[in-house]
């Protein structure tokens, strides 16, 4: 996985994805990082979310109503309105699995409005 076409990077995150939309489980399973202190605007209109902290700290802003939510290990959340959010790294990298539906192809990185678009493989 580490340094296959599989692990995707930004600038402010790390995306290591391990099920995707070709292995038929109908969703997609991955290992993330927020690198400490990065910031991600993520607006999924076309995908649902859930995702678990397992290690670091960090913290989730929704921008419609600009509540904050401390993300630390153990934590959960599903944003299941296709909420528009930040997604910040705090001191320590921020490591947690995400589960997506409808499974991403492994293509996707969020545009310059937050979104992951649909995208068509061949391996599909």
């Amino acid at each position: 996985m580490i340094g296959t076409e599989n692990e995707v990077k930004t600038d402010t995150w790390m995306s290591r994805r391990v099920l995707l939309k070709k292995d038929g489980m109908g969703f997609s399973f991955h290992e993330t990082t927020i690198f400490p202190g990065g910031q991600t605007h993520i607006h999924y209109q076309n995908h649902l979310e859930a995702v678990w902290v397992v290690e670091g700290d960090g913290e989730i802003e929704t921008i419609a109503d600009g509540k904050k939510y401390k993300l630390e290990p153990g934590v959960v959340y599903a944003l299941d309105k296709n909420d528009e959010h930040w997604l910040r790294g705090g001191k320590e990298p921020l490591r947690v699995i995400c589960v997506f539906n409808p499974p991403l192809t492994g293509l996707e990185v969020h545009d310059e409005k937050g979104v992951y678009p649909i995208v068509e493989d061949q391996a599909a």
